[in-house]
């Protein structure tokens, strides 16, 4: 296997800017790649995916087990395609309790660490961060940095003197470059569907990486990273049916790719439809899942969507089993409120009303056991981020048992009717 860890000692440094960057220069130079990024973030993979071409993955250290790990990375990096992962948060931040990190995965997998540093606002002391990174771990190796918004050439040679005094490789320098700048919103980034400038940006931020970055010795770097033996028959989370369909568009679009993997490892076949184009899920479904994504931002256009709307009744009137994460729980509900307080008519499926008028941010690891009668009878992990609150639940079963990542008690989440179900929790895999 070959492969890097992109991080950074915080969040802002620019390691997503640089490993976009990355991968489109790697994938000009004709590298095959295998893009990642860690943690349980659902809207970096697709800037990854519109980079290199190419389907990423999640690998969450602390969600997901390292037999799946290891699984996901050697069946991604088959056939000599580099594992370029992007860290999330600082390179040693994880969970409440510190565990989960992306330090953790890079010990884990034997991937080399390129640490991107914002030296805005500081010279030498780059070194004492570069070096306290470098020896924290013994199990991280840490190859070497990325200077990121340097100010000037003569501001470039301090850094280099520090580091070069502290035997830290740099790789590179990237000055401040205001065409790097990608938009955000509530969740993060605005998504690459959405971004219409996503292109140039991209080629921006490859231009830069070509000129300023040591792109062959990042190559000859990532060949360090070890064999990892392929356990191929690990158990994965069971599909909830044989042939699923799951909407996919820029209002359900936080489905993860690793999941929709090991369905289809398990024989399922999947089928894609976007109710934003008033598409249903296919007739033969015996299985239907609504991603989150940003309902709330088109709440009229789905109220609208009568043919989403007929095809989805139709479906669960056939005893098709649905269901809903986040967004899509919000929108199998009765009604959306949206920022200004507009109530949006939805499917009805569930006694439910969401508000995104009164923002409250929910954010946190879940381990969630599931109720009697749900499709799933093991214990799940999950990860729990949105805005919007409920504003009233009607009589219908519970869909799991909820607890924060240091254990304690949530209560009961999420609701049951019949064959649709769904609750605020994004699943990631099963606990054995």
């Amino acid at each position: 296997m070959t492969g890097l860890m992109i991080a950074a000692p915080q969040s802002g440094a620019g390691k997503t800017t640089v490993t976009l960057g990355l991968l489109r220069a790697l994938k000009r130079r004709g590298v095959p790649l295998a893009p990642g990024k860690a943690g349980p973030d659902y809207i970096d993979p697709a800037f990854h995916a519109a980079a290199s071409g190419e389907t990423c993955l999640n690998y969450d250290p602390w969600a997901m087990r390292s037999d799946l790990l290891l699984t996901n990375a050697a069946l991604q990096s088959q056939g000599g395609r580099m594992l370029v992962i992007e860290a999330m948060m600082g390179l040693f931040d994880g969970a409440a309790d510190g565990s989960g990190s992306a330090g953790d995965l890079a010990g884990l997998l034997g991937l080399p660490v390129i640490l991107v540093i914002d030296c805005a606002s500081m010279s030498h002391s780059v070194a004492a961060i570069a070096q306290g990174f470098a020896n924290f771990h013994p199990d991280v190796l840490v190859a070497g940095v990325i200077l990121n918004r340097v100010a000037s050439p003569r501001h470039e040679g301090m850094l280099r003197q520090a580091l070069d005094k502290a035997r830290i490789a740099v790789l590179g320098a990237l000055p401040r470059d205001e065409r790097l700048n990608m938009p955000q919103r509530h969740l993060g980034l605005v998504q690459a569907g959405e971004n219409t400038e996503l292109t140039g940006l991209i080629d921006a931020a490859a231009d830069l990486m070509e000129s300023r970055v040591d792109l062959h010795q990042l190559v000859r770097l990532g060949q360090r990273a070890p064999a990892k033996a392929t356990l191929a028959k690990i158990l994965r989370l069971p599909p909830p049916g044989q042939k699923i369909a799951v909407a996919r568009d820029i209002a359900f679009a936080f489905a993860y790719e690793h999941m929709l993997l090991g369905w289809k490892r398990r024989g399922a076949e999947i089928s894609f439809f976007s109710p934003l184009a008033d598409e249903g899920p296919a007739e033969d479904c015996d299985a239907v899942v609504l991603p989150g994504g940003y309902p709330e931002l088109h709440a009229g256009v789905l109220a609208n969507a009568q043919g989403f709307k007929s095809a989805m009744r139709a479906a669960i009137g056939r005893g098709v089993t649905v269901y809903g994460e986040c967004g899509g729980y919000m929108v199998l509900g009765d009604a959306l409120l949206d920022d200004k307080g507009v109530r949006h008519e939805m499917l009805g499926a569930l006694p439910l009303v969401t508000s995104f008028a009164e923002r409250k941010r929910h954010l946190g690891y879940r381990r969630v056991t599931p109720m009697p009668g749900f499709f799933w009878d093991m214990e799940l992990s999950a990860h729990e981020f949105h805005y919007a609150m409920i504003v009233s639940e009607g009589e219908a079963d519970r869909v799991f048992s909820a607890r924060d990542a240091l254990g304690a008690g949530l209560g009961a989440v999420g609701l049951r009717r019949g064959n649709v179900s769904g609750s605020f929790m994004h699943v990631i895999d099963r606990i054995d």
